[in-house]
């Protein structure tokens, strides 16, 4: 006889651990501390202090980081003389009138497109509840954030003109912009951004998805 508990949704108080999959009873933290797998001894939980407030700030810093690497020079050269400056911008455009076209729409969504749009939903998400708001819909839009995240690759395409940097160093005097500074702060800024937020919250405040955690 089938028991009718067998395939019953585990209680919302329980985790599973995403590199063993034990699925243990969720710890009280304090802040700044951070639960450890009884297995295995991956991270479980963490509870960032001023998670909320920190997070903000940081995608805040990255959009300005942003606007930054897509205004200013990314990039020069310099050879008997003569000196060539090109933005991110300018770059795609080149590329595209060069007709490499799928090459340029691949940096321009990878480097422009998707990073932006991951900026502007992480603040739609965390704006409301820094506001005391919670939307029916915050969980959906938060799954659709982490569905936009790999796509962003900004680090790929620094390390990428990187490797074709030193290629060149040999032929011209090469002159790293702002821009390229400012792209490289964006990675970093963005990594501390995703650890400083405890998505545990999210879920918590999240109406109607208890225990529908990603």
């Amino acid at each position: 006889m089938t028991d009718p508990d067998a395939h019953a949704t585990p209680p919302a108080d329980l985790l599973a651990c995403h590199d063993c999959d034990l699925l243990q009873t969720e710890p009280a933290l304090a802040p700044g501390e951070t639960a450890r797998c009884a297995r295995c001894n991956a991270i479980l939980a963490r509870n960032p202090p001023d998670s909320l407030d920190r997070t903000l700030a940081l995608t805040f810093t990255a959009a300005v980081l942003y606007l930054i690497a897509n205004l200013y020079p990314l990039v020069g050269l310099e050879m008997q003389g003569r000196r060539v400056e090109v933005s991110l911008f300018e770059a795609v455009h080149i590329l595209w009138r060069d007709g490499v076209e799928p090459v340029a729409a691949l940096v321009f969504v990878t480097a422009q497109l998707f990073p932006v749009l991951e900026l502007s939903m992480i603040l739609v998400v965390l704006l409301p509840l820094r506001l005391g708001r919670v939307s029916p819909r915050l969980a959906t839009f938060f799954r659709l954030v982490r569905s936009v995240q790999p796509w962003g690759m900004v680090e790929v395409f620094l390390l990428g003109m990187l490797v074709s940097l030193v290629k060149l160093s040999h032929l011209a005097t090469v002159i790293l912009g702002t821009a390229f500074w400012a792209t490289a702060a964006l990675i970093v800024v963005l990594t501390l951004a995703a650890r400083a937020f405890d998505t545990r919250l999210l879920w918590q405040l999240a109406p109607g998805d208890e225990g529908a955690r990603p």
